[in-house]
């Protein structure tokens, strides 16, 4: 009885292909872990080079922004009398056109009254009781505020709308850094508070401060 042919090299090949496949994907697996390079989110590191980076944009920005905003600031209670006088001329001698409304900076010194979410009511010397007045002291620190107030930093300094909306955020977390981190924003009910911040005056009779400077007295 004659013994069963042996198989052909291509009946070979064809066995071991899938292990030979197999074993190469795994090889390039490890060697595509190997060149993955971890890094923080929002780090300069994250951005490729040229991309803006809201983080370094803020860290160099508030400052500038911040100085400007204490420069300018006009008192609440002269603020409050104007507007109350007529609210378009006051738009054109302390105001800063928006697209919704006008930004205002101001400053004042007041008692900080009950606060919802991190949101303080104020009662300033001089300004009516029909005018709002509430600061925001954090955690959270919204809206455009202060990238608007001052009329330096303007949409067509960016390449799209994602980088302005950015620029904003990064201007309010150096808020929560530089500004709110040095006091404690929970126990201010009660207490004489100065501040210097801006606003935009969209509903009448009603501010919401985003501070630039505090200070508990």
């Amino acid at each position: 009885m004659s013994a069963p042919p042996a198989p052909s090299s291509s009946r070979r090949a064809t066995v071991r292909s899938p292990l030979i496949f197999g074993g190469a994907a795994v090889i390039l697996v490890i060697a595509m872990a190997l060149n993955v390079k971890v890094v923080k989110l929002g780090s300069e590191a994250a951005a490729p080079p040229g991309a803006f980076n809201p983080q370094a944009y803020g860290q160099s920005t508030f400052p500038k922004v911040q100085a400007e905003i204490e420069k300018r600031a006009v008192d609440a209670a002269t603020l409050a009398a104007a507007l109350a006088q007529n609210a378009d001329d006051a738009a054109k001698k302390y105001g800063v056109p928006a697209t919704i409304g006008t930004e205002y900076m101001v400053k004042f010194t007041g008692v900080a009254g009950k606060q919802t979410f991190g949101v303080y009511y104020v009662k300033i010397p001089g300004v009516p009781d029909g005018v709002t007045v509430r600061v925001q002291m954090g955690p959270a620190v919204n809206g455009t505020a202060v990238r608007d107030a001052t009329g330096t930093i303007t949409f067509g300094q960016f390449t799209n709308q994602i980088d302005y909306q950015n620029a904003g955020s990064a201007l309010n977390n150096e808020i929560k850094t530089q500004v709110l981190s040095k006091i404690d924003t929970k126990t201010l009910t009660g207490k004489t508070i100065s501040v210097v911040g801006a606003f935009q005056y969209v509903v009448p009779n009603s501010w919401l401060i985003t501070p630039v400077m505090v200070e508990v007295k």
